[in-house]
């Protein structure tokens, strides 16, 4: 028994007091700058176009639905025998004569999908008392026809992501990025690169306190001049959210910007970046 409670022992320390970590010398030498990146985001705004399959089986249960509920009070909206009640009969009817001499001449579907139109529009309320129509907005803005990446009126359907440019010919299109300061917080740290590179006038939440995402790179020719004490750069990425404002460069360190989807991403930035930041971004 007594050589059962040593093994015990020993095993109780080794889970305890595990060995320390062994790091090669070349870890130990070879020093990368802390870097903390901002993937900020702006949600759709709209929900996403219908698929046709999708379209037509909502319509079909709507159809459904209809026929199993009650029917129309014509009663309750028109008093019986009035003008309005006699305009409506007739405009319902012609309607209905209309819909379906087309739809015959185009086969059952086209039959069947006729009538669903027909059911749909019976539970509109006709205008014939005055009643104010509802006018839809287009899901497509003004700049989406212009192509203007720098306004956050686009793409309603898609999540959208800034990205800036540096004053560089090289890896010149990246998140908001900068280095971590002293005892300071990755969190703290992209938010205040945000503010420095892009203004003070955006509502942004930080979502949480740990990165989604993880890059580590060798610096560039071009870079090794400002960082000569780096060999290069581990960034952490955090995640954020914008609610309100702009971006306002500061024309230093960032002399362009543009609110891009994960498919446009690709033009701007570089191929390696790119995949990457690729599978932190949403597909919708």
């Amino acid at each position: 028994s007594s050589s059962t409670t040593s093994r015990k022992t020993d095993s109780n320390r080794i889970l305890l007091n595990p060995p320390p970590l062994q790091y090669s010398q070349i870890e130990i030498d070879s020093p990368y700058r802390t870097v903390a990146g901002l993937v900020l985001c702006r949600s759709p705004i709209i929900t996403r176009d219908l698929h046709p399959f999708e379209r037509e089986y909502y319509a079909y249960q709507r159809h459904l639905a209809r026929i199993h509920a009650a029917a129309f009070p014509i009663e309750f909206y028109f008093k019986k025998g009035s003008a309005s009640e006699k305009l409506w009969q007739e405009k319902r009817d012609r309607e209905n004569s209309e819909e379906i001499e087309k739809a015959r001449a185009n086969g059952l579907v086209a039959l069947i999908r006729a009538q669903m139109r027909l059911d749909v529009k019976q539970q509109d309320l006709i205008d014939a008392e005055g009643v104010e129509q509802v006018q839809v907005a287009s899901r497509i803005t003004d700049a989406d026809r212009i192509d203007d990446v720098k306004s956050l009126d686009r793409a309603l359907q898609r999540t959208l992501y800034l990205i800036v440019k540096k004053p560089r010919e090289m890896h010149a299109w990246q998140f908001p990025q900068g280095g971590v300061r002293t005892n300071e917080y990755l969190h703290e740290a992209a938010r205040r690169e945000l503010t420095e590179e892009c203004g003070p006038d955006m509502d942004v939440w930080i979502v949480g306190r740990r990165p989604i995402g993880f890059y580590q790179y060798d610096f560039p020719g071009m870079l090794k001049k400002d960082h000569e004490n780096y060999i290069g750069a581990k960034v952490f990425f955090m995640k954020g959210h914008i609610f309100a404002g702009q971006v306002k460069i500061d024309n230093e360190e960032v002399v362009d910007f543009a609110w891009v989807t994960k498919q446009e991403m690709k033009d701007y930035v570089h191929e390696e970046y790119y995949n990457v930041v690729k599978n932190m971004l949403s597909e919708l």
